[in-house]
């Protein structure tokens, strides 16, 4: 738990047994340091894959707090909406991660292109732990318990070939790529699959092999976006 969290997420093996929670690491260090909580303080609690609720501390010092739970009330619903994201930079992504858990993207695609630099895919950023970490500091802050699926694809054509073509049967597929498109459509709640390219775009190659399997370019207009840019304001305007 960091800046931003109004949820404290918790498994079960946070759970010593039924109705209580003990949690020690970043989130006992928020209690502590942030919240400067004491027995008999409540804070907003969430089951990772499960309900929110509250929690009463009855117990807390530096090495760990114990809270009783009460969960009643289900997550919010995910947006019907797969995105698929050329691998971008490391640094770029852990931001992203947040971003799209925050904003209740359903599924995450991560696929490689031309423009996509070998190196980023050694990154330990993609080890399930670091991933599952970002993405929890979005449903933190988003009052969220629900994890985003996240699927690594490190060819592009087999990706484009053997997969895409099915996940865009039956559902509205977007491809943002610079140029003379129609524009982003506005307000939608049909189930949508979302192409987004690496900087300096997809090659035309790309563009035309992700045509081939269902996706219809759009533009967002004139100006050329940073990618965690085009992210955020693809996803405010489609939803």
């Amino acid at each position: 738990m960091g800046r931003g969290v109004n949820l404290l997420l918790f498994t079960d093996s946070d759970r010593p047994e039924v109705g209580h929670i003990r949690v020690t690491d970043r989130r006992l260090k928020h209690l502590n340091e942030v919240l400067k909580s004491k027995p008999g303080d409540r804070v907003a609690v969430g089951e990772i894959g499960g309900q929110t609720g509250s929690g009463e501390i009855l117990q807390i010092n530096s090495e760990a707090a114990l809270l009783a739970t009460q969960l009643d009330t289900s997550p919010p619903p995910k947006l019907p909406l797969s995105l698929v994201l050329a691998m971008p930079r490391p640094k770029m992504l852990r931001r992203i991660l947040r971003t799209i858990a925050e904003s209740g993207v359903g599924r995450l695609h991560l696929i490689n292109s031309y423009r996509v630099e070998k190196s980023y895919w050694q990154t330990p950023l993609l080890k399930e732990s670091m991933l599952r970490d970002y993405l929890c500091q979005g449903l933190e802050q988003a009052r969220d318990t629900v994890l985003p699926p996240v699927t690594i694809h490190r060819q592009f054509k087999p990706f484009v070939e053997d997969l895409l073509p099915a996940m865009t049967r039956e559902r509205l597929s977007l491809l943002a790529h610079p140029g003379n498109h129609l524009p982003c459509p506005r307000g939608v709640t049909d189930e949508t699959l979302l192409v987004i390219g690496p900087e300096g775009g997809f090659i035309p190659y790309e563009v035309d092999k992700l045509q081939q399997a269902g996706c219809q370019a759009v533009s967002l207009g004139p100006r050329i976006l940073r990618v965690e840019n085009a992210v955020s304001n693809l996803l405010g305007r489609l939803f």
